[in-house]
């Protein structure tokens, strides 16, 4: 799989990336981190810090975070690919 989303349950803009991947169709894996920042060491090693939603498009080359960014991503990118 070259879609990565690490998220966190309950994160209201992890699950709006989510819904989006899920809208437009787009396959994917979730990575579950831990609620607290300094146990996130998966997330800082991919994206230099520790905050989610964090998407990784290996396929692309892309890591990004920011939730309204991802989303556009999505949009103009993954979905069209599809």
């Amino acid at each position: 799989m070259s879609i990565t989303l690490y998220a966190l349950d309950g994160c209201p803009f992890c699950e709006a990336v989510h819904d989006a991947l899920q809208e437009h169709d787009v396959a994917y894996e979730t990575e579950w981190v831990d609620a607290l920042h300094s146990q996130r060491n998966e997330v800082k090693r991919v994206s230099g810090q520790r905050v989610v939603p964090v998407l990784v498009d290996d396929e692309r080359g892309v890591t990004m975070n920011e939730s309204q960014n991802i989303k556009t991503y999505i949009e103009r990118t993954l979905a069209s690919n599809q």
